[in-house]
């Protein structure tokens, strides 16, 4: 009998180096796209995709080699939403479709990606579920599969029963917040979707009618904005890592040097 056991392949790419500046989407090679007319870093960008596309289906084409794919759900995602480092836009090849916002935003085409499962025999290809899987749900997800309990007083929850197309618990409320700009934060709480920049005030979005983020709805439903307020007081807990010094926001700024929270609270 196979024991429970999990592996993680964290890629590195298409992230850029970062140092090189508007050069910094380093590749070996730009094949297959060398004779297409893109901007060199575009095509450097999608040589990295396929690169990566390739050698997730060496994986697969292993697990059936030896004859684990109906023992074995893969999942495929990411940790942001399309970047413009190294030179490359995210509009080129419309990386974040109708999302507003890249990495670093929090804005659904900064947070929002998609979750890809795959585990023949039981997960049936080609449905989608819209169902929300934030990626602190993948450990319930493990232990359930795995037969044993989760660890008491964690945030996720299992997703095993949407992707086995069954129902499943929903978060009541997903949140995130970031830093670097200065201080930032969003909440989903249903359908909506919250943006609250430093102090500025709060933008609300109605998802199921408006994915994109394009109408702010706070001032035409002050109800849902006041419960998210108060939401927002006490879903964070205090951090020494990421600390609170002030709620000043830069929009301009799309990544902030090493030394700019100092700078904020000098």
């Amino acid at each position: 009998m196979l024991r429970p056991n999990t592996t993680d392949y964290s890629y590195t790419i298409p992230h850029a180096n970062n140092e090189l500046g508007d050069e910094g989407m380093e590749v070996p090679s730009d094949a297959p796209y060398s004779h297409e007319s893109w901007p060199q870093q575009q095509k450097n960008y999608a040589a990295m995709i396929t690169r990566l596309d390739a050698h997730i289906g060496q994986i697969l084409a292993l697990l059936e080699q030896l004859g684990l794919q109906e023992d074995t759900l893969v999942l495929f995602s990411s940790d942001n939403g399309p970047h413009e480092e190294g030179g490359t836009t995210a509009e080129f090849f419309d990386s974040n479709g109708p999302l507003q916002g890249i990495k670093r935003d929090l804005y659904d085409g900064g947070v929002r990606v998609p979750m890809i499962a795959r585990w023949s025999g039981k997960i049936k290809p080609g449905q989608i579920n819209h169902q929300p899987f934030a990626l602190w749900d993948f450990l319930p997800t493990a232990t359930e599969i795995a037969g044993i309990e989760a660890p008491e007083g964690i945030d996720g929850l299992s997703m095993l029963p949407a992707m086995l197309g069954k129902p499943a618990k929903s978060h009541e409320v997903l949140y995130w917040e970031f830093h670097e700009r200065g201080f930032e934060q969003a909440i989903r709480m249903g359908k909506w979707k919250a943006v609250r920049h430093g102090n500025q005030p709060i933008e609300l979005y109605d998802l199921e009618t408006d994915i994109g983020e394009q109408c702010d709805l706070a001032v035409e439903y002050p109800d849902v904005v006041q419960k998210i307020e108060e939401v927002l007081q006490t879903i964070r807990c205090d951090s020494k890592e990421f600390p609170i010094h002030n709620q000043h926001y830069i929009s301009h700024l799309p990544l902030a040097p090493l030394n700019f929270i100092e700078k904020l609270s000098a």
